[in-house]
């Protein structure tokens, strides 16, 4: 018989495994989605800073809260630039900020090549930093591993699982959250106007208002051993597919190509064809991309006015078939 209680507690444990932290520096909570998680995080976080950074690369899921965090808390917020390797420079002065950045850009794929520095800098400084997983924990989560940021926030489906939301959070932030959004399996007594949160050994309810999802939540548990087997296992044979794929689209005529390489992610225009109509053309083969500007208007729409992007994302899923597929229907619709 499945205990549920033991079952979500082994994917809390799962999760920190994952990412190589210690359930004695960290707690895992589960809410709808990352979007969500950075709203609830930030919409309760009470810290003592002048600025909040975030990059020019983020999906709106960063880079609207941040916005309306500096409004709320009448704060500076600066828009850093990140390198064409993703990296972001370490030259700032971060402290008393909050920086808020993704480890991996859901546009073209590039990584956050420095995290580990980065959060060690912003550390030393002073600051906070909160990592956005959302597109790394899939496709790249051994960039994530022992790298001590005051939260990672991601989604249980980029971990090929169901739709839910998961909080990796730093013991030592609670002492800056103030809990606003409250419900049921979060106090230890009521009274008639009070109550009393759960101590530390249950930290991650402070997220947790109500009834959770629970069979989402096992899921997760599942689905984790399994991504990393199959990393293991096929990575090498996926890096092989992207490159094949880039390289394939870097010799297109009137093609460009927003990669500066290879990713697990891999978006382009045509000058001569209509994003959508590419996109279309490709779901009536039964081949699935993202047309438009994935969430990410700020970057790609109002800073390089580019047109709307045909994104192709890759998994460990993916045979070879399936590429093979893939630029036979592209030759046929560029042709």
């Amino acid at each position: 018989p499945i205990c549920v209680d033991e079952e979500v507690e082994a994917t809390r444990e799962a999760v920190l495994n994952l990412l190589k932290l210690k359930g004695r520096e960290y707690f895992v909570s589960f809410t709808l989605n990352t979007t969500y998680g950075v709203n609830l995080l930030l919409s309760q976080l009470n810290l003592p800073i002048k600025r909040v950074f975030t990059s020019d690369v983020e999906h709106n899921s960063v880079f609207l809260p941040t916005i309306e965090f500096a409004r709320r808390n009448k704060l500076e917020r600066i828009v850093l630039e990140r390198d064409t390797d993703g990296s972001l420079p370490l030259t700032t002065d971060f402290s008393e900020s909050l920086v808020v950045v993704n480890a991996m850009s859901n546009i073209d794929g590039r990584t956050l090549k420095n995290v580990s520095s980065l959060v060690k800098r912003v550390k030393a400084d002073g600051g906070f930093i909160i990592l956005d997983a959302a597109q790394a924990i899939g496709a790249n989560f051994e960039l994530l591993q022992k790298v001590k940021a005051d939260a990672i926030l991601t989604s249980g489906h980029k971990m090929y699982s169901s739709s839910l939301g998961v909080m990796i959070v730093n013991r030592k932030l609670t002492k800056y959250i103030t809990t606003s959004f409250i419900g049921g399996g979060q106090v230890a007594e009521v009274t008639e106007n009070g109550y009393t949160l759960l101590g530390d050994d249950h930290a991650h309810t402070i997220f947790e208002a109500g009834l959770q999802s629970w069979g989402e939540i096992i899921a997760l548990g599942t689905a984790i051993p399994w991504l990393k087997a199959t990393k293991k296992k096929r990575g090498k044979e996926l890096s092989a597919y992207t490159k094949e794929v880039f390289d394939f689209l870097s010799k297109q005529p009137n093609v460009t190509v927003i990669n500066n390489e290879a990713s697990p992610v891999i978006s382009f225009y045509s000058d001569k064809l209509d994003s959508h109509l590419i996109a279309k053309a490709l779901s009536h083969e039964g081949i699935m991309v993202r047309s438009g500007y994935f969430c990410c208007h700020y970057y790609l729409n109002t800073k390089k006015k580019l047109p709307p992007l045909v994104r192709i994302s890759f998994g460990l899923h993916n045979e070879k078939d399936d590429i093979t597929k893939l630029i036979s229907t592209l030759e046929r619709i560029f042709n």
